[in-house]
C-alpha cells in the first residue's frame, strides 16, 4: 500500500453535522491528518471541547461568542482566537493549510471558498450552496489555480468514485439518488398538516436541521442537481433522480454504452468525508459494513414533482442559469428558516420560492459582486413574501 503523508486540514463548520463526523474521521485516522484550523457558528461550548482536544494553530467563531472562547482558551496559548467572516478568508489562506473542509450552511460558504481556492488549497466540499450559488465562478477558479475539488455530499461522491479511472470514457448521464425523505407517498392534503417535528425526522440519514428540512421538500436533490452540473461539466439533460428508499445506492453513472457504474454503502456520511480527505487513497476503518442480506429489497421510483414542487423549481433554475440558482437557494434559505421557527406552514416554502423567482431581477451572466447583490435581494424579497 503506498504510504499516506499526513494531511494539514481546516475544518469550516466544525461543530456541525459533517463537521462532527469529519472530527470522527480524524480519531479514527490517527497521524494520517492534523486539524490546523476550526470554525463554528454559535456552538462556542463546542468548539472549545474541539479545540482543547485538537489544539489547533487558530479558531474562529462569531463576533458575539469571541470573548467566551477567548477566555476558555486563555491557557492554550498556542491556539489564536478569532472572530468574524473576514477572519474566515484569512485563514483558509495560510500556508500550512492543504485541505480545506467547508461544511459551512448555506451561502455563507461561497467567500471562503473563493479565498481558499485562491490561495491555491484543495476543497473537500460539503457546503453544496457554493455551486449552487456560483457554479460558472467557482470550476473557472478551480482550473485557474489547479486545485482538487472533492465532493463530500454522499450522491456526489458515489458519482466521483464512479468516474475514476474512466477519463476516456464518454458520460451519457448521471443518476442520483433520493430517500424521498420522510413524506415520501404523501398527497398535498397531507403535507398542508405537516410539522416542524415531523419534518426534522428523516428515515436514514442524521443531518442538521437545514438539510434535513431540504430532504423533506426534496430541495436538497434539487441543490444537488444544480451541484452536479458544475462538479461533472454536464449538460442539464444528462442529470436523472430516482427516488431510492433505502438509500444505499449512493448514486450512479451510465456510460455510452448504456453501462452503469454504481456506488453502493450504509448511509453513514463519514464514508465520504474520508473519501475526499484521503483521496486518491482508499483508508482503512473500523466503520460498519454494508450486507445485502440485511437489505434484501433495494427499490427504485420515480419522484412526484407535482407534490414536491421544490425539485421542478431547482430544474427550471438550472436550465435558466446566471442568478437564477442564486435567487433560489437565497429564497429557500429565508423559507426554512421561517419554517424552521414556526412562522410558516411546510407547502408556503414552495410559494414563496416560486414567486421569489419570479420577482428578483435576472442577470445572465453575473460576477462575484452581482451574486451577493442578487443574494440580498432574494432574501428581502422572500422575506416580505413570508
Amino acid at each position: 500500500m503506498a504510504s499516506f503523508t499526513t494531511k494539514t486540514l481546516a475544518l469550516l463548520g466544525s461543530t456541525g453535522s459533517i463537521g462532527t463526523q469529519a472530527l470522527d474521521v480524524v480519531r479514527e485516522q490517527k497521524g494520517r491528518f492534523r486539524v490546523a484550523v476550526l470554525t463554528a457558528g454559535r456552538q462556542w461550548q463546542l468548539l472549545v471541547r474541539q479545540a482543547l482536544e485538537f489544539r489547533p494553530a487558530a479558531v474562529v467563531i462569531a463576533d458575539e461568542f469571541y470573548h467566551e472562547v477567548r477566555q476558555a482558551l486563555a491557557e492554550q496559548p498556542e491556539t489564536e482566537v478569532l472572530a468574524g467572516a473576514a477572519a474566515l478568508e484569512e485563514v483558509v489562506q495560510r500556508p500550512e493549510v492543504e485541505v480545506v473542509l467547508t461544511a459551512l450552511v448555506g451561502y455563507a460558504g461561497l467567500g471562503p471558498t473563493v479565498a481558499a481556492i485562491r490561495a491555491g488549497k484543495d476543497i473537500a466540499l460539503a457546503n453544496k450552496e457554493t455551486l449552487v450559488v456560483a457554479g460558472e465562478l467557482i470550476t473557472s477558479l478551480v482550473r485557474e489555480h489547479n486545485v482538487r475539488l472533492l465532493p463530500v455530499d454522499s450522491e456526489h461522491s458515489a458519482i466521483f468514485q464512479c468516474l475514476v479511472g474512466e477519463d476516456a470514457n464518454p458520460v451519457e448521464k448521471i443518476i442520483l439518488t433520493a430517500s424521498g425523505g420522510p413524506f415520501r407517498g404523501r398527497t398535498v392534503a397531507e403535507l398542508a398538516q405537516i410539522t416542524k417535528a415531523q419534518a426534522l425526522k428523516h428515515p436514514n440519514w442524521t443531518m442538521g436541521a437545514k438539510i434535513t428540512i431540504d430532504s423533506a421538500t426534496l430541495m436538497n436533490k434539487g441543490l444537488e442537481v444544480i451541484e452536479a452540473k458544475w462538479l461533472f461539466a454536464l449538460q442539464n439533460e444528462q442529470i436523472d433522480v430516482v427516488v431510492h428508499p433505502q438509500s444505499i445506492v449512493h448514486s450512479l453513472v451510465q456510460f455510452q454504452d448504456g453501462s452503469l457504474k454504481a456506488q453502493l454503502g450504509l448511509p453513514d456520511m463519514k464514508l465520504p468525508i474520508q473519501y475526499a480527505l484521503g483521496y486518491p487513497q482508499r483508508l482503512g476503518n473500523e466503520f460498519p459494513r454494508f450486507s445485502f442480506l440485511d437489505y434484501p429489497t433495494l427499490t427504485f421510483e420515480a419522484p412526484d414533482l407535482s407534490t414536491f414542487r421544490h425539485l421542478p423549481l431547482a430544474f427550471a433554475a438550472m436550465q435558466a442559469g446566471g442568478t437564477a440558482p442564486c435567487v433560489l437557494n437565497a429564497a429557500n434559505e429565508v423559507a426554512v428558516a421561517a419554517f424552521l421557527q414556526d412562522e410558516v406552514s411546510f407547502l408556503s416554502m414552495a410559494d414563496a420560492v416560486a414567486a421569489t423567482l419570479e420577482r428578483v431581477p435576472y442577470l445572465a451572466a453575473p460576477t462575484l459582486a452581482d451574486y451577493a447583490a442578487t443574494d440580498a435581494e432574494a432574501r428581502r424579497v422572500a422575506a416580505g413574501l413570508l
